[in-house]
Order: C-alpha cells, then sequence, then structure tokens
C-alpha cells in the first residue's frame, strides 16, 4: 500500500536517527513537487544541493547517490506527492568534526498554493547566507504571522539599502509592462525561479535584472510571488504601494513553466 515517508540515507529513518535532528539547525534543503512521479528541473534541484553541501561541509553527496534515495522514497508513494530532500551533518552543530553529509528524504501530500492576489506587507530584513536554502530560518514564520497580524497575507524582505529582494518562502517578480523584471539583492535563487528564467529565454520573452524599491513600485505594472507550489501568483500590494493584478503577466509565467518537461529521478 502507497504511503508517505521519511527515510535516511535510502532506507526508513528511525526514531534514534530522527531524535537529534529535532534541534538541529546546520542544514539545507530543496523542496519539490512531484507529479506522475516526475519533477520539473530535477537538475536545478541537484545542483542546488551539491552547492550547498560544498559550502556548508566542504563536500557533496554523488547525484547518483541523492536520486537512487529519491527513487526509494518515491516508490513508496502515490503518484503525486510533495518531497523534501534535506542534507545535513551527522556530527551535528557547533563542532569542528566532519563527516560525510547524510540525506533525509521527506514526502507528504502534494500542495496546492494560495488564490490570489495577495498583499505583501514590507519588512527590513536579510537572510544569513541567503543563496543557501537552509533550515531553521525563525524569521521567515515570525514575519509571516505579523504580517497576517496586520492583514496582509505575507511578508516581503527589504535590505539595508531599500531594495527588495525576496519574501518569506517566494521569490519576487516584476513586470514592466514588456519584460519581466527579476529583483537585483541578495536572495535564494528559487528552482522555480530558475526554470522559469531559462524558459522565458527559450520564448523569447524578454527579462533583466534591476534594483527595485518600493518608490519603484508605482511605475510597474504587475508583480507576482513563485516557489515550487506555483510558478506565479499575483501581488496587487507590497507595503503602501498598490499594484495592477497583470493576468497575462501571470499567465506568461505558468505558460513558461508548463513548458519544462516533467523528469523522473
Amino acid at each position: 500500500m502507497s504511503s508517505f515517508v521519511v527515510h535516511r540515507d535510502g532506507h526508513e529513518a528511525s526514531a534514534e536517527e530522527l531524535a537529534p535532528l529535532a534541534f538541529a539547525g546546520y542544514a539545507h534543503f530543496t523542496a519539490m513537487q512531484v507529479r506522475e512521479g516526475r519533477v520539473r528541473g530535477l537538475d536545478l534541484h541537484l545542483e542546488r544541493l551539491r552547492v550547498a553541501s560544498m559550502e556548508l561541509y566542504g563536500r557533496a553527496l554523488p547525484d547518483d547517490r541523492v536520486l537512487a534515495c529519491l527513487r526509494t522514497a518515491l516508490r513508496a508513494g502515490p503518484a503525486d506527492l510533495s518531497l523534501t530532500a534535506t542534507v545535513y551533518s551527522p556530527v551535528g552543530e557547533f563542532t569542528r568534526a566532519e563527516a560525510e553529509p547524510s540525506l533525509l528524504v521527506r514526502t507528504g501530500p502534494p500542495a496546492t498554493a494560495p488564490h490570489g492576489p495577495l498583499a505583501l506587507t514590507a519588512v527590513e530584513y536579510e537572510r544569513v547566507l541567503p543563496a543557501v536554502k537552509h533550515v531553521g530560518e525563525v524569521a521567515k514564520t515570525y514575519f509571516l504571522r505579523r504580517a497576517v497580524e496586520r492583514g496582509f497575507d505575507d511578508a516581503a524582505f527589504v535590505d539595508r539599502r531599500g531594495r527588495l529582494s525576496e519574501a518569506s518562502i517566494w521569490n519576487l517578480a516584476f513586470w514592466d509592462g514588456a519584460a519581466v523584471v527579476w529583483p537585483d539583492a541578495e536572495k535564494l535563487g528559487g528552482i522555480t525561479m530558475g526554470i522559469v528564467r531559462r524558459r522565458l529565454e527559450r520564448l523569447g520573452v524578454p527579462q533583466r535584472v534591476q534594483e527595485i524599491t518600493l518608490d519603484d513600485l508605482p511605475a510597474l505594472a504587475g508583480a507576482v510571488v513563485m516557489n515550487s507550489w506555483s510558478p506565479g501568483i499575483a501581488v496587487h500590494r507590497i507595503g503602501p504601494v498598490p499594484l495592477p493584478e497583470a493576468p497575462d503577466f501571470v499567465e506568461t509565467l505558468h505558460r513558461a513553466y508548463r513548458s519544462e518537461p516533467l523528469t523522473a529521478p
């Protein structure tokens, strides 16, 4: 019978193996949506794990080992699911000791994106090691909850230079009426963002990277957030600034994402 799993290095994880991870924060991960046993941007997920492992541990798991663990987890579950692959050091935190990283793979029900348009509050915040999708980021949930208390749906981050970078668990993208505009700031390069960017290039849709502040928003024609749940959810307000919903922009992003083939690990 198909079920969701938690595997460590390709086998069912025991309570003894999981217990030390309850308070562990020196780890990184990638999250994906699996449909019919396949994934979009699998190469980008593998690259993310390699690069982050080299940054944190100075070594990375071979791609074939990661793929074998993904396949083992997928065989145990339904065709459609969410999957998170977390790489961590079994020697734990606060130590100079080195060890071969371990891989924790967890599956669960497929995720669905919230309905837009969304309103984002703007908060001054910069993530540590923003290029790494690391765990234990209390600020993301903290700012999300404070945003909801204030009547917003989520939070967008503004760095010390006043530049919009990303949202709590989302990348930001903007539309100027003719081109997709990606914010120029220190941020996590999302997998969905990577898929959309390379597919927009193939479709011939103009795109560019530039610094964007709250003062720049009135001149733009639309904004979205994106992550593994969706390649584009309309944003109608960031802080005090309203934004057009731009349905054609949203559809362009979804069309670009759909053109990326699904791949089996």
